[in-house]
C-alpha cells in the first residue's frame, strides 16, 4: 500500500529544477545578507524586519531545493545509503530530540518503547531525518491535545521480525497501535506545509524494506511504520 513511484521523467525534471532554482536563491540571499550586515541604524527598523523575513524565506526555498534534489536521487536510485546495524529506538529518541519547535503552541512527543533488541540494517542519519520529518508533519496536525505519542513494538512483518511504530495523539494512539493492515491506507506524503520532506521520508523507509501507512479512518495526526529487523 505504498505510493506509486514518480514517472521516469520526473526525477530528471526535479534535478533540472534544483539547478535552475539554486542560482537565483543564492544571489538573492547573498544580497540580503550584505544589506543586513550594515551597522545598526543604517536601516530603518521596519525595513530591517522585512529583510530578515525575506532572508528566512530564502532559507526555506533553499531547504525545498535540497529536498527536491534528494527526492530526485531517491527516485532515480542514485541516492547513497550506508549499511550498518541501527538501534531503531536510539534513532527514534534522536529524531524526537531534534524536532524543531512549533511556532504557535507546544506539543510534546513521548516515546513508549518495548523491551528487547530492535536493530535494523540501514543508514542511521537518513532514518533519523525521515522519522523527524514524519513526526514533525504529524505533530503540526495536533490541535486538540498537547501530546503526540510514539509506540514502538516488535511484531512480524513480511515473515520476519520488525519494529512497528505507531504514532498518534492521545485520543487515537490505542486504535492506531492495534490497527491491522486492512485498517490502514496509503500514507499522505503530499499534505501541505511540509515541503517535500514527507515524500523523501517515505522513500527512505521504502529503501529500508519498510512501509508507512495512514489510518483508513482519515485521522491526520497518525501513522504506522514497519521497519524489518
Amino acid at each position: 500500500m505504498s505510493s506509486p513511484p514518480l514517472e521516469p521523467k520526473w526525477p530528471r525534471l526535479l534535478s533540472l529544477s534544483v539547478h535552475e532554482f539554486r542560482t537565483p536563491i543564492s544571489v538573492v540571499a547573498g544580497y540580503l545578507r550584505m544589506v543586513l550586515k550594515d551597522p545598526a541604524g543604517t536601516l530603518d527598523e521596519r525595513y530591517r524586519r522585512m529583510l530578515e523575513e525575506a532572508e528566512k524565506s530564502c532559507g526555506r526555498l533553499s531547504a525545498l531545493a535540497a529536498e527536491m534534489s534528494d527526492l530526485s536521487a531517491l527516485e532515480a536510485g542514485t541516492a547513497a545509503f550506508k549499511k550498518a546495524p541501527v538501534d531503531i529506538r536510539g534513532v527514534l529518541t534522536a529524531a524526537i530530540d531534534t524536532l524543531p519547535p512549533l511556532p504557535d503552541r507546544n506539543v510534546t512527543v513521548e516515546l513508549r518503547a518495548a523491551g528487547g533488541a530492535a536493530v535494523v540494517q540501514g543508514d542511521a542519519p537518513r532514518l533519523q531525518s525521515a522519522l523527524t520529518s514524519v513526526l514533525h508533519g504529524l505533530r503540526r496536525e495536533v490541535v486538540t491535545s498537547d501530546k503526540l505519542i510514539v509506540n514502538e513494538r516488535t511484531a512480524p512483518y513480511n515473515g520476519q521480525s520488525a519494529s512497528w511504530i505507531a504514532i498518534a495523539d492521545a485520543e487515537n494512539i490505542e486504535a492506531v497501535t492495534g490497527a491491522q493492515l486492512q485498517d490502514l491506507t496509503v500514507f499522505d506524503e503530499w499534505r501541505g506545509g511540509c515541503g517535500l520532506s514527507l515524500a523523501v521520508a517515505r522513500r527512505v523507509i521504502d529503501r529500508h524494506q519498510g512501509s508507512i501507512w495512514s489510518p483508513a479512518s482519515g485521522v491526520k495526526t497518525a501513522a504506522v511504520i514497519a521497519l524489518p529487523h
